[in-house]
This record gives structure tokens, sequence and C-alpha cells, in this order.
């Protein structure tokens, strides 16, 4: 399955953001399989009519993140999958949407036993989900 991305120029995420969090979430569902060949770098800019600079620094974001291997004169490929690097990089998310909510909870002024109580909540919900 090729790989789709949708952009917003509403959302206030980064254009190369939206990339790299559309690819990896492909490639953590397993619509993009390892060793699978991406979009070039040109190609993608072309159809998302975006600049080359920006896929290129999204790429390059994929790479370091370790979710794809750029090759050198034949292309990018979804990289084997790496249990603990990709563990690694979702609990740092899971930690940045913490921080964020800690934030948000404070301008708010949720004390810590309301904060708890809404995560508490989002867990069961989440585990009512699956």
């Amino acid at each position: 399955m090729p790989l789709h991305v949708v952009l917003s120029n509403r959302s206030g995420v980064p254009i190369y953001q939206q990339i790299v969090d559309q690819a990896r979430a492909a490639i953590l569902k397993d619509e993009l399989a390892e060793g699978e060949l991406l979009p070039s770098i040109r190609g993608l800019a072309r159809d998302l009519r975006i600049s080359v600079i920006t896929t290129t620094r999204a790429y390059n974001e994929l790479a370091q993140l370790g979710y794809i291997v750029n090759v050198p004169g034949k292309g990018s490929y979804v990289a084997p999958k790496d249990a603990e690097l990709i563990r690694e990089n979702l609990l740092r998310q899971v930690e940045g949407h913490l921080s964020d909510a800690v934030d948000v909870a404070a301008q708010a002024g949720l004390d810590a036993p309301t904060l708890h109580a809404l995560l508490d909540f989002a867990l069961e919900e989440g585990t009512d989900n699956d």
C-alpha cells in the first residue's frame, strides 16, 4: 500500500511533521511493510505540492527515528521494525503529551488529584475501546 498523506494548513502542525506523523502511523499499523519503497522525495513533494526541502526534512526525521532507511541513489525504504526503538519513540511521545496536559491543567487551576482522576478516566475509556 503506498504512502498516503493528507496535509492541513489549518492544523497548526508543521507540514513536515504531518508527513512524519502519518508515515509513522502507517508503518506502526503495518499499512507500509518492511522493505517497502516510499515515494521519492521529489515525487512526494510534487504530489503534495510542497517544497523538496520539506519532504527531505520529513524523510530525514523518519530515518533518524528509525522508521525508514535512506539508500543514496536507490530511495527510501521502510526499515525493519526495531521494537525497542519504536517503544522508546512512543514513550517520548507519551511523555510529551503528558507534559502538555500538566501545563494545560495548571492553566485551568486543576490540582494533582483532579488530574489523576482525569487520567484514570481516560485510561478506563481507552481500555473500554479495545
